[in-house]
């Protein structure tokens, strides 16, 4: 009986630790503190130097929930990831993710050598531990300081924090089975990293695919398809791992795949996995403290906090500028993202595989990752919002999006229904105004469900159910949110190819003979924009309307405000590729086939 008493008082200490956990998080988004660190925390005052008295040394359940939490985290990524967004990033991404990492861990490693007094391959076994950023400290905090940052600089980093964890993760365990054996050999490296590189990649192809096609084909009873999913993500990340591939990358492309085919029970599959991923960094975060001995950390705080200025001063920065330099970032650009380098718990959890393989000074790595980890957290986690808006990487804030509701419609995965509140404010209450691509269906009014004719005209209040791509569904927020004031387009702007967006359709008929209906007649050319794009209008969008082409020259208040008009003599001349252009365009088009987007 005493033995079920100590599972019994396990399963209780831990739920509890857990609950307080996710409890601190609301004070710590009041106060703009990284959550991380407060798991950190919650952790290391319930360990045994703490009030909390527990004593938990059990490295390999740490290493196996990390492990787990990992896969989830970077498969979340991966699904969330629309391939449109980072395809143009793909390259900048890849170098940082890489080769990036391998600088990174090559400058950190003085530093380590001489303030740690380590030898040459443990300094640099500490660098690899640190080098990686951490995809869900990044995105973590930069969705709780509200900030939208300029899409490349976002996609950038998106991109690059999901998927150079695998490389830290393979330099790491070359470097301890390096200081384990003590031989290893050029070609074994490489002959390792393409191994782990390109059977991950192939794993995580063919398994995203085939949980594509099972999740279309099978019947599943409502509700198992985002358990289904989650296990299959884990099946896949363990597969790759016992066949010695990459199963963090593995993983993140079978997340990739899934989140841009069309899936059943999309929506259901994206927030289990939502829960599931905060659940699983909650978990490992506190387990990761509860390792953590202050009294070692006290020993070793100086020299660690001297690796960690040199990462983030020196080493970081001097990466992100190397690897950038071939690729049109301004020097803005490349000061925010060296800067939101952030190290999370990938640092940490790499940090506890010396401790499981039993290493001579592993606390030591443990620890100086530790003090990494919450120095990053605290210097750049808490400055990065106004390290965005400093360097003018961040665009202006928005009203939070409306509250969407999406419906999968049985039977078929072209159409969903989607449902939103209709706002006083809106686009949509004001001008009437949906792209052209979607259908409302009915509008719940007084608890009654009415047709769109029934409920004509829609009032302030109603909910407004549309049938909508699920690809697209997220582009229809901007119709039902508060309008932004627009400004006047600046008249110094306007000229003869040059027009108003609040000129009509109708009157640019009369000037350049364009063909125009009735009803189109009446629309704005701001009106035109949003009808017709699939996503909020961006600068330099183009809209046929023959004989000329519309371009959208300015936005102001997420409006088109300013057109330019290119007509058909001012065609120019496309310039021919050169071969470097031509070779990315046959990379990404070889991509777009291997993974169905």
């Amino acid at each position: 009986m005493a033995s079920l008493d100590s599972v019994s008082i396990a399963i209780f200490l831990g739920a509890v630790l857990v609950m307080a956990g996710i409890l601190s998080s609301l004070l710590a988004l009041r106060f703009g503190a990284p959550l991380l660190l407060v798991f950190l925390l919650i952790g290391m005052l319930a360990g045994d130097a703490g009030p909390g008295q527990l004593s938990f040394d059990d490295v390999r359940t740490t290493y196996l929930v990390g492990s787990v939490a990992l896969a989830l985290i970077l498969f979340d990524g991966g699904l969330r990831t629309r391939f449109q967004s980072i395809r143009t990033v793909l390259a900048p991404s890849m170098v940082l993710a890489t080769v990036g990492v391998l600088v990174t861990a090559l400058v950190a490693a003085p530093a380590a050598k001489y303030a740690l007094d380590l030898n040459w391959t443990e300094a640099l076994l500490v660098g690899a531990v640190v080098a990686s950023t951490d995809a869900a400290a990044v995105f973590l905090l930069v969705h709780t300081q509200g900030l939208r940052l300029r899409p490349r600089v976002g996609a950038t980093l998106e991109a690059e924090s999901g998927t150079n964890d695998p490389f830290a993760i393979f330099l790491t365990l070359m470097l301890v089975e390096f200081i384990s054996l003590g031989e290893s050999s050029p070609a074994h490296v490489v002959l390792e990293l393409a191994r782990e590189g390109v059977l991950g990649a192939v794993l995580g192809v063919i398994g995203g695919r085939l949980v594509v096609v099972a999740l279309n084909r099978m019947a599943l009873p409502q509700g198992l398809h985002a358990p289904f999913v989650t296990t299959a993500a884990l099946v896949i990340f363990g597969v790759a791992q016992i066949s010695h591939a990459s199963g963090f990358l593995a993983v993140y492309l079978a997340g990739i795949i899934i989140g841009n085919r069309p899936t059943r029970a999309h929506n259901s599959v994206v927030t289990f996995l939502d829960a599931a991923t905060w659940l699983a960094q909650i978990v490992m975060f506190v387990l990761l403290g509860l390792l953590a001995s202050p009294q070692r950390l006290l020993d070793s705080v100086g020299p660690s906090v001297v690796v960690a200025l040199v990462l983030m001063l020196v080493a970081r920065p001097l990466a992100v500028l190397l690897c950038l330099m071939p690729f049109r970032f301004n020097w803005r650009e490349k000061v925010f993202i060296a800067w939101t380098g952030l190290r999370g718990a990938v640092a940490i959890f790499l940090a506890s595989i010396p401790m499981l393989v039993g290493l001579s000074k592993a606390y030591l790595y443990f620890d100086v990752a530790f003090v990494v980890v919450v120095i990053s957290l605290l210097l750049q986690g808490w400055t990065l919002a106004p390290a965005a808006r400093w360097l003018h990487v961040a665009l202006p804030r928005v009203d939070r999006g409306p509250r969407r509701v999406e419906l999968d419609l049985p039977g078929q995965l072209e159409q969903q229904l989607v449902g939103y509140p209709v706002r006083p404010k809106s686009l949509y209450f004001r001008r009437g105004l949906l792209p052209s691509w979607s259908k409302p269906t009915l509008v719940i009014r007084d608890e009654r469900i009415l047709s769109p004719v029934e409920a004509d005209p829609v009032a302030a209040g109603d909910y407004l159910y549309l049938l909508a791509p699920p690809e697209k569904a997220e582009a229809l927020d901007r119709f039902f949110v508060d309008m932004a004031p627009s400004s006047a387009p600046d008249p110094h702007l306007l000229g003869d190819f040059m027009v108003s967006g609040e000129h009509t359709l109708g009157e640019l008929a009369e000037i350049y003979g364009v063909s125009a209906g009735e009803e189109q007649a009446k629309l704005t050319l701001a009106d035109y924009f949003d009808i017709h794009l699939d996503h909020a209008p961006k600068e330099g969008a183009e809209l046929v309307l023959d004989p000329i082409v519309l371009v959208a020259r300015s936005i102001s208040g997420g409006r088109v405000n300013v057109v330019g008009l290119r007509l058909p003599e001012d065609e120019e001349k496309v310039a021919p590729l050169t071969r470097r252009q031509a070779f990315r365009r046959k990379l990404a088009d070889i991509w777009s086939s291997v993974a169905g987007v």
